[in-house]
């Protein structure tokens, strides 16, 4: 299954059919906490989540799913990235 966290709603409905119609399996969440929430971690084969979303960063998440020994290859998106934020994530979340 992909998990999709993104907190604008209209993308998030948009990269979710546009998943579902490549033939993966989604499930899409508003926020991190949601999808920590879910117990859908352990289900989740990849991840795509905003870096930059209200409360919990999707870094931040990446950080937490690593840290609970749950690591989930991870797709960011942003609109608004820098250097420094591009070698965090690539760094599986931590500084």
């Amino acid at each position: 299954m992909v998990a999709v966290v993104e907190d604008d709603e209209s993308f998030r409905a948009a990269l979710q059919r546009l998943l579902k119609s490549g033939g993966f399996s989604v499930r899409s969440f508003g926020s991190a906490e949601d999808f920590l929430n879910s117990g859908q971690q352990h289900k989740t084969g990849c991840l795509v989540a905003d870096i930059r979303m209200p409360g919990m960063s999707g870094l931040d998440l990446q950080a937490k799913l690593n840290a609970d020994h749950c690591p989930i290859p991870t797709i960011f998106i942003t609109a608004q990235g820098d250097e420094t934020m591009r070698l965090q994530a690539m760094r599986g979340g931590r500084g």
